[in-house]
């Protein structure tokens, strides 16, 4: 009996201020196992980016997707994400037989589709997605740190730790910044009231 097709997909950077949601979609090849995949936050850097390269090794298909950083202000960030997991599915160089989401939403899609609250904990497949994703926007950043060095992307990757913010209050926003996030619109807005 032919060996059924399980697809994982993960988001990596919705909650994040800054730059563009990445997206995978994973079939892994069981007769190739890897070990060591989960949350891939609950993985350090280094591991993460060990088994990233493992994962496109030796799955069996694979696939990274965005939406823009124009999506996201335009659609909002949650059709923004479903926009970047439709992309990453619709990419695959091979149909899957049955999709596991992470998270309780999900796109359009042909076929077999499941949510799964936790997945990258439960479903090997997402663990793999949510793993290459993170990697791959994780060095996204990393290269976006060297056009706008005084908010510390390389660090907290976009997302709104305490150093960040305090960037965007000293600093204002630049031209990768979610302006339509709340706490940027309120410094934004705090900062337009002070002039």
């Amino acid at each position: 009996m032919k060996q059924k097709l399980i697809c994982g997909v993960d988001e990596v950077g919705r909650g994040a201020g800054a730059g563009d949601i990445y997206c995978a979609a994973v079939i892994l090849n069981p007769e190739k196992p890897i070990l060591g995949i989960t949350d891939s936050k609950k993985l350090s850097a280094k591991k993460r980016e060990m088994l990233a390269e493992e994962i496109r090794e030796k799955a069996t298909a694979w696939c990274i997707a965005t939406a823009s950083l124009q999506e996201i202000i335009d659609l909002n960030v949650l059709y923004a994400t479903m926009l970047a997991m439709q992309r990453a599915v619709e990419g695959l160089p091979i149909v899957p037989d049955k999709i596991f989401i992470d998270g309780n939403r999900a796109p359009q899609l042909s076929g077999l589709v499941e949510t799964v609250i936790k997945g990258d904990l439960k479903i090997q497949e997402i663990g793999a997605a949510s793993i290459i994703a993170k990697v791959a926007r994780d060095q996204k950043m990393v290269e976006l740190h060297e056009s706008y060095p005084v908010y510390g992307f390389d660090k907290h990757k976009g997302y709104l730790t305490q150093q960040h913010l305090d960037a965007l209050q000293a600093h204002g926003p630049c031209a990768i910044h979610r302006v339509t996030y709340a706490p940027i619109k309120r410094l934004l807005h705090r900062s337009i009231s002070k002039r």
